[in-house]
């Protein structure tokens, strides 16, 4: 091959290089833009909540359990001007969140950085018990009690395991952290935020605010999607089209990473069901729930209030000395009351024990009396694993044959319900024997860990935990 063909050729494969280049940075394919939306957000969650490095969250939360084209994502932080970008080599995609005082971290994918910046308010500060309070006052567990000896086993805890706490009849028995974490880090609950903002659904419900019944939640009259009630919102069976599959660029995905207003974009999908007759998980729902939720709390047809953002801290977290509890909202002012609350895990513990009291604290009832109850009754549509208030009632299905209750083999107890998130998030509530087990993590579904494992070695430890225990006033 003659040295003028040799150039002609270099050349030619300089261009096509450079061509390919321009056009990921003019363009970049949504699922580049995903990747890096997805690693903007949680460093910049993780580095401004959390306080944790960014360099090890991008390596040990976003690339390690994560899709393989994540390994190719750099990003960088801006501390004074509390950003994040984040790029595939640094260069394509245009990754960028911000965060906000209050409202936490927000993806920013129009770049109107200005506008995300507006949904922000000062939290009012949590009165924090005494350094040696017992909980839920503080942080402290009762010294008389025996050791919890499921705790200190891996295969129990499973792996990736962050924290686990066990309340038992009011009291804090037991407790665990990984290297690197401890009982005021907060930690992030993906989806267990569903049953969140259910509570806080039904603090409105017990002003007259909403009804479960209420319908007519869309701007035209004729539109068939009116016809879509609370209660059907809630039980994940409101008939919109929603495809809640990870790993692509699918509605989740897009919304959580592409769409700076969330709740318009699930508001927008058709109807595809009759409301009530089909049951379809969907993060999405729970966003629209959280536009309504705002929207009743303001007392107008308007969720862009920024004052109305305070609602999770105002109504839940100071009642119940969640101080280290951070709802996110996107970057339009939208609660992303789907799958974005931080908190430690003793703090999501105090959420757990609250349910499993009716939703009374201290005495208050905060909940409509039975109202958790409706909560955990089965939605009709779902085949008996959903309830009807944004919570689980099986327990992660992990290598466990398709169709039947996972919880079974374990022989827990018939009352057992969960909060659940992605990569091995869980809250396990057992009434009957008045106990909430934390599980936190990083944990992906690939692993097939089980809870329910740990759950059952816990009751069968209880008899010997409590065998000392001290009379207390619960909560």
């Amino acid at each position: 091959m003659s040295k003028k063909i040799l150039k002609r050729t270099a050349i030619a494969a300089l261009l096509l290089v450079g061509g390919a280049t321009a056009a990921l940075a003019l363009q970049p394919p949504d699922l580049i833009r995903v990747g890096a939306n997805y690693s903007a957000k949680i460093v910049c969650s993780n580095v401004f909540i959390a306080g944790r490095d960014a360099q090890s969250v991008l390596a040990d939360d976003v690339q390690a359990p994560g899709h393989p084209l994540l390994r190719f994502l750099r990003v960088q932080v801006d501390k004074e001007k509390q950003t994040v970008r984040a790029g595939l080599f640094g260069l394509f995609g245009g990754g960028m969140a911000v965060y906000r005082p209050g409202t936490g971290c927000a993806v920013v994918p129009d770049g109107d950085l200005e506008q995300a910046r507006r949904y922000q308010f000062q939290p009012a500060a949590i009165r924090p018990g005494a350094a040696d309070a017992v909980w839920p006052e503080g942080y402290e567990s009762d010294l008389s009690l025996t050791a919890l000896a499921p705790l200190a086993q891996p295969a129990l805890t499973g792996p990736g395991m962050r924290a686990v706490v066990v309340i038992h009849r009011g009291q804090l028995v037991g407790s665990a952290y990984a290297e690197g974490y401890n009982r005021e880090t907060p930690l992030l609950g993906w989806s267990m935020t569903k049953t969140v903002t259910a509570a806080l659904i039904g603090m409105l419900v017990n002003d007259g605010k909403l009804a479960l019944t209420q319908s007519g939640f869309w701007s035209e009259p004729q539109d068939p999607r009116q016809a879509i009630t609370l209660a059907q919102l809630m039980a994940m069976s409101s008939g919109l089209e929603y495809n809640e599959g990870y790993g692509d660029v699918s509605d989740v995905t897009r919304m959580l990473y592409l769409e700076p207003d969330m709740a318009s974009y699930t508001a927008s999908k058709p109807l595809v069901h009759a409301p009530g007759s089909h049951w379809n998980y969907s993060s999405g729902t729970t966003v629209v729930l959280s536009r309504i939720l705002q929207r009743a709390a303001a007392g107008t047809g308007s969720a862009t209030d920024a004052s109305i953002l305070a609602i999770a801290h105002e109504r839940l977290f100071t009642p119940l000395g969640m101080r280290s509890a951070v709802l996110e909202a996107d970057a339009r002012g939208n609660l992303v009351g789907s799958s974005y609350m931080y908190a430690s895990a003793q703090d999501w513990a105090r959420f757990g024990q609250f349910l499993l009291q009716d939703g009374v604290w201290n005495g208050q009832r905060l909940l409509p009396e039975g109202y958790v109850s409706q909560m955990r009754q089965v939605a009709p549509a779902s085949g008996g694993q959903y309830g009807q208030g944004q919570l689980w009632r099986w327990g992660p299905s992990g290598a466990s044959s398709a169709g039947g209750n996972p919880d079974a083999p374990f022989q827990l107890p018939a009352d057992t319900y969960w909060l659940e998130g992605h990569d091995g998030q869980s809250i396990t509530i057992i009434p009957s024997q008045e106990l909430v087990v934390v599980r936190l993590g990083l944990t992906p579904a690939a692993r097939n860990y089980q809870p329910q494992a740990l759950v059952a070695a816990i009751i069968k430890a209880l008899p010997v935990v409590t065998r000392n225990e001290k009379a207390r006033t619960r909560p």
